[in-house]
């Protein structure tokens, strides 16, 4: 997603002002930081996000309130988008990946150890920027904690013969807690978890998706998880074929299973989108139920989400 997209869906979702007074909590913070991990800090941050976290969040409670976003709101916001880097870092360092949109991951930049100090840093801080919000500590204790259940299992279960149900599993606790967590920040319960819950997923699919047809849109890694054996959803629709799992369950799967496996993927993207489309249905019909103040921002997040695997 180009920097002048990302631009146009904040414009027309209404929230410049709330992004920008984000990005200055964030600045603001990496410029108070010791120096021992500054640079590293600023490198992680000065790329700038697409933000859809932190526009989950403002749309969530625009949603339900229609009203202003109290700075408390921006707050969370801004050490939610902090703790999504601390998983970003942690995916480039486990896929081994050399570049994430286009420049040097921070531990290709910095090493390993500072890559792996400048995490805890952030999620220190995150804490301590929330630390008279028990609702807000709760919820990304809560959060850490899925998303580390949920890269284990999913390192786990590489190269296994599963399905769409076990990947759903997966990307329910991956992003599908991320976006949970942007809606019960929102709205301070968890009457859109369910619809976060269903956007989480949605996104992951759509990222899965993205990989496959080889778009940079979404800064994943296709060729990481192929060679990996993690169950994406093309690839979970792909090894319903007897011989394309067993290629997939190799150990150690040669260049010519890799490209087969790959081709597979390829050939299943129409049901793959096909699933999404679903999510997608399923992720409006919560925004309807329960979004009484202006569900159509929700509704323009979740066709924006669905539109990143058709870029």
């Amino acid at each position: 997603m180009s920097e002048s997209t990302t631009a146009d869906i904040i414009a027309e979702l209404g929230f410049q002002a709330e992004i920008a007074q984000l990005q200055a909590i964030i600045d603001g913070w990496v410029d108070r930081a010791s120096r021992e991990v500054r640079s590293a800090l600023e490198w992680q941050f000065q790329a700038r996000s697409k933000y859809f976290r932190p526009l989950t969040v403002f749309s969530c409670h625009r949603a339900v309130w229609n009203a202003p976003i109290p700075e408390a709101t921006i707050r969370s916001a801004a050490v939610l988008e902090m703790m999504h880097n601390v998983s970003l870092v942690i995916d480039d360092i486990l896929d081994e990946s050399d570049e994430r949109r286009g420049k040097a991951t921070l531990h290709r930049k910095f090493g390993l150890l500072p890559a792996l100090m400048a995490s805890g840093y952030i999620v220190a801080e995150g804490f301590a920027m929330s630390a008279e919000d028990p609702h807000d500590i709760r919820l990304f204790a809560d959060l850490l904690k899925r998303l580390g259940v949920a890269e284990c299992a999913q390192w786990r279960l590489r190269r296994q013969p599963l399905g769409v149900e076990d990947w759903q599993e997966i990307a329910s606790e991956d992003t599908g807690s991320m976006f949970e967590t942007c809606a019960c920040l929102a709205t301070r319960d968890d009457r859109l978890r369910k619809f976060g819950h269903l956007l989480g997923v949605l996104y992951h699919g759509c990222d899965d998706v993205g990989d496959v047809k080889g778009l940079e849109s979404l800064g994943g890694g296709g060729e990481e998880d192929l060679r990996d054996g993690i169950l994406t959803l093309p690839a979970s629709l792909a090894i319903r074929d007897p011989e394309i799992s067993a290629l997939f369950c190799k150990p150690q799967p040669s260049e010519e299973d890799l490209s087969r496996i790959s081709l597979a993927m390829q050939a299943q993207l129409p049901a793959a989108e096909q699933h999404l489309d679903q999510i997608a249905a399923e992720a409006k019909w919560e925004a309807h139920l329960h979004a009484p103040g202006d569900p159509g921002l929700l509704l323009t997040l979740v066709d924006h989400t669905r539109e990143l695997s058709r870029r």
